[in-house]
């Protein structure tokens, strides 16, 4: 398979539940690189209307279907982590389907480092494809505690989901590059950056990189460094209804990343988006009102979506509070509607909405691109 993408780089990040490969795929997102969540593409291939749809209910069953005619994936899952050779029925469904959605998406992509994110990555035939594997680790009491606090698991649960995987073990002896993923942001941010720096010695990580734009207004990309001002500018904008510290800004760049609006130099509004299964989700969203609210909205979306369709995303869902949602007619020219999740009609869009979903705001929806991944193919 590597033949396939003799330009690209691509870096294979895996390591068991729990470890932080998400945190440490974002990491490479800030830096650069093109990251694909491969875990996140087997939910879309089961998706209704995706090519593994049928494939699952004929090989476990019509039991799994919900209401709603999607596959039910908490019941699914129950029925797979538990029994190796039913695991092997559904990968043999999905991993093909995978490994065509990656071959797309590696295609379209105009970043040269590939990240590649899955935790069955050294058991795929995309192992091959890679030039390099990366896995992430930390203790296995530290892998319990985040399955505990995060999940709701309970610790015999926790323990049984951890024993039922690959030995961490194996992977780490696979591994060209191992990231130790049991301390602060800061020290995991700092060993990505290096072993980046490898690929990219001309990287700059260090300072705000500010694209000009229309008129006075500019729109700035955060870095972890600038902690301080984007948790001063959040709490500024949202009149005190989103108070952060710089320590919360921190984990937060473990998920998202930050623009910066700008006028005369000063920061006048602010965007927190990640992009996750081909989806960007705004949940940060605020902009001072004393400057000209419609010019500084447009400027500051079109780097949102800008960077969005440089990751491929199909869609944009943003929640606004309602001193920006009132403005009707501004969203509509920018090509936004309000919308409810239920109402989306794609199954990852409104995974996406309600697992983003923030108190005392509105939905607003706009398609990206008509060209989707993993629809039948």
């Amino acid at each position: 398979m590597k033949s396939k993408w003799p330009e690209k780089y691509v870096i294979g990040l895996t390591g068991n539940i729990a470890t932080g490969k998400s945190v440490v795929r974002k990491m490479l997102e800030h830096l650069g690189a093109y990251g694909i969540d491969a875990d996140a593409l087997s939910h879309r291939a089961i998706a209704r209307g995706a090519p593994g749809y049928q494939a699952v209910i004929d090989t476990f069953g019509k039991w799994l279907v919900k209401p709603d005619g999607e596959i039910d994936r908490g019941k699914l899952g129950k029925q797979v982590f538990n029994d190796p050779e039913a695991m092997k029925q559904l990968e043999m469904i999905i991993h093909p389907l995978i490994e065509q959605a990656v071959d797309l998406m590696i295609r379209r992509a105009s970043q040269k480092v590939i990240v590649i994110e899955a935790i069955k990555l050294l058991e795929s035939d995309l192992r091959g494809a890679c030039s390099s594997v990366w896995v992430v680790n930390v203790p296995l009491e530290q892998q319990l505690r985040r399955l505990m606090e995060k999940r709701g698991m309970s610790r015999g649960d926790a323990l049984q989901r951890i024993e039922f995987q690959n030995d961490q073990h194996s992977k780490l002896s696979a591994a060209q590059v191992v990231i130790q993923n049991n301390g602060s942001f800061e020290e995991t941010w700092k060993r990505v950056v290096s072993e980046w720096k490898k690929i990219n010695p001309a990287t700059d990580t260090g300072r705000l990189v500010v694209s000009p734009s229309q008129g006075e207004f500019m729109v700035a990309r955060g870095r972890p460094r600038d902690s301080v001002v984007i948790a001063e500018l959040v709490t500024r904008l949202s009149l005190g209804a989103h108070k952060m510290s710089s320590e919360d800004v921190m984990a937060a760049f473990g998920e998202k990343a930050f623009m910066l609006l700008q006028f005369n130099r000063k920061n006048v509004g602010i965007a927190g988006w990640q992009v996750e299964n081909l989806v960007a989700r705004t949940t940060e969203f605020y902009i001072d009102t004393g400057v000209e609210l419609e010019k500084g909205l447009k400027i500051l979306l079109n780097e949102v979506e800008r960077a969005s369709l440089d990751l491929q995303c199909e869609a944009s869902i943003i929640f606004l509070p309602e001193n920006l949602a009132v403005l009707q007619s501004i969203w509509k020219n920018l090509g936004y509607e309000a919308r409810t999740a239920q109402t989306l009609g794609v199954q990852a869009w409104t995974d996406a909405a309600m697992e983003s979903a923030r108190p005392n705001t509105r939905l607003f929806f706009k398609q990206l691109r008509t060209d989707r991944v993993l629809r039948p193919i």
